[in-house]
């Protein structure tokens, strides 16, 4: 009875096995590949599946999603200099190449990346050092055309193709930053020159408007002082009409004489000043004007005569 009661159960077990064996759960954006009796069957694509087991087997995954590879590549420039490059390339499967992305390369990535190295290869040597930096995004673009070109029959799309990282020997990156550092201290003395050459002009400017406004003001002041001293003669002569031009100018004088000292005195930045000045000065200055009124008085007496003389000659 035992026995009778173990091969059934012994056959259900593995008719389990065997179901479970054939059930198959494809992911999303993925395909397995599926070979019977190491043949290529057919591609399972996302869901659920069927196989029969022992015949059937997945032979390998496709992954659909966008996938990245990055390969750095050493090369050499037209001037000369060693680089190195980050080459970071986005490739995706065809889904209409499925055969032939699982069977036509043994390591997709590994021959991908031997394409970069030879793209990579062929297009910096044509450019300068400057020019890679300057070019980075045509270098990109030649790899992954040339690229796409190569691995579209093996059903690879080359998505996007980005040159990450440009990276010159250390020794060239130094002379690269002291060339930067001198064009920036030319360019900060260019300015700084341009600065003090602006300060000198305004001061420049500001002092000849200085002086200008000066000599306005000293015009401005002797032209009053010319109408005072005018007002000052009419005055007297009205006041007093016995007294004489030169007697008014006299008087002018000493009073503007007077007027100095005291501007001079009442100056508080003047600490000392030295005058020749005594009573008997005083009476010198005086007689000193009173002397060239005189002369200047005889001077005009002989001008009359002697024009007059000139008449009655006639």
């Amino acid at each position: 009875m035992d026995q009778e009661l173990i091969l059934p159960i012994v056959g259900g077990v593995v008719l389990l096995l065997l179901l479970i064996k054939s059930i198959i759960l494809v992911n999303e954006k993925t395909v397995y590949v599926i070979q019977r009796l190491g043949k290529f069957h057919r591609m399972a694509h996302a869901g659920f599946g069927m196989i029969i087991p022992f015949i059937d087997q997945k032979a390998g995954v496709i992954n659909l999603r966008v996938q990245q590879l990055d390969v750095d590549v050493e090369t050499k420039t037209l001037d000369d200099v060693f680089v190195h490059l980050r080459v970071s390339v986005q490739f995706q499967v065809m889904s209409n190449k499925l055969w032939e992305a699982h069977y036509a390369l043994d390591n997709h990535r590994h021959q991908i990346a031997s394409y970069i190295f030879d793209d990579v290869r062929a297009e910096v040597p044509k450019l300068e050092l400057d020019d890679v930096f300057a070019k980075k995004e045509d270098i990109a673009d030649a790899v992954r055309q040339n690229l796409g070109d190569s691995m579209d029959e093996y059903g690879y799309m080359m998505v996007k193709t980005l040159i990450t990282d440009i990276d010159p020997d250390a020794h060239v990156k130094e002379s690269m930053n002291r060339i930067n550092a001198a064009k920036r201290d030319k360019e900060a003395t260019m300015e700084e020159a341009e600065a003090s050459k602006i300060r000198v002009v305004k001061a420049a400017e500001a002092d000849a408007e200085s002086k200008r406004l000066s000599g306005e003001g000293i015009a401005q002041q002797r032209l009053e002082i010319v109408r005072g001293f005018k007002e000052s003669v009419e005055d007297f002569q009205k006041s007093l009409k016995s007294i004489t031009h030169e007697e008014v100018m006299q008087f002018v004088l000493l009073t503007q004489y007077f007027d100095t000292l005291n501007n001079i005195g009442s100056n508080g930045k003047n600490s000392s000043i030295l005058i020749p000045h005594s009573p008997n000065a005083m009476a010198d200055f005086q007689q000193q004007i009173i002397n060239g009124t005189l002369i200047g008085t005889k001077m005009k007496d002989q001008i009359s005569d002697a024009k007059g003389g000139k008449v009655g000659g006639e």
